[in-house]
């Protein structure tokens, strides 16, 4: 199979069974959406929306979180990963908010990736979600399933170099909703698949990485439905 047929195939899936996808992080401003992204680095969206309710009340504004301490915001995110040094990443990425930035959230890829905790997948998230700028973020769930279902060349060994790939293929108003397309696409039974498989299962099931091909599953990804 050709590239440009394997990209067809798999944005024409997600076209019909998905056409917008949004991100499943709860936030109602562009702060919030900030702190939920930086949380979820290596954690699932779902547990972070389990913890920011109380963390959104009890520090709404910059200015809230930056007067506490890495020591209290600890104990609002314990349960996500690598909450220690999350907490430290909160307060100061609230600090350089109010002293660099005048309290707002920055527009640019540049000032964004000034802020602790703010690396480049992050900052193209903010972009795209609150700023509707063509970015694209490549976490590491999109940077696996794109190498196992061919979308990239094993050459591409960094998140830039994927983005770098995808973006060759992928419309530009189709960016911001890679990752979700990814994560949040569910496929009913069709051959060996299971209810509840993600896009990533149909991927490792279907290519054959030793013969650089792909199985059935591929061909018929259009024909998998939502339940």
């Amino acid at each position: 199979m050709k590239k440009k047929e394997l990209y067809d195939k798999v944005l024409a899936y997600f076209e019909q069974a998905m056409p917008v996808a949004e991100t499943e992080l709860n936030y109602s401003n562009p702060f919030e959406l900030l702190i939920a992204v930086i949380l979820s680095a290596q954690c699932t969206d779902k547990r972070v929306n389990l913890i920011t309710p109380p963390l959104f009340r009890d520090f709404p504004t910059p200015e809230a979180l930056a007067s506490s301490t890495p020591e209290v915001i600890f104990e609002y995110i314990r349960s996500v990963s690598y909450p220690n040094n999350k907490a430290k990443h909160l307060v100061a990425m609230a600090k350089m908010l109010q002293e660099k930035f005048g309290g707002e959230v920055p527009s640019t890829g540049e000032q964004l990736e000034q802020l602790p905790g703010v690396g480049r997948k992050t900052a193209n998230v903010i972009q795209a979600v609150i700023f509707q700028k063509a970015r694209m973020a490549v976490d590491t769930h999109v940077f696996r399933v794109s190498h196992r279902i061919g979308l990239v060349s094993d050459k591409c060994t960094t998140p830039l170099s994927v983005e770098k790939e995808l973006v060759k293929h992928i419309p530009e108003n189709r960016f911001a909703f890679v990752d979700n397309m990814f994560i949040s696409a569910e496929l009913v039974k069709a051959n060996n698949l299971e209810d509840g498989d993600t896009i990533e299962a149909l991927a490792i099931k279907s290519y054959d990485r030793k013969k650089n091909r792909f199985g059935w599953a591929i061909h018929e990804i259009t024909a998998c439905t939502k339940e």
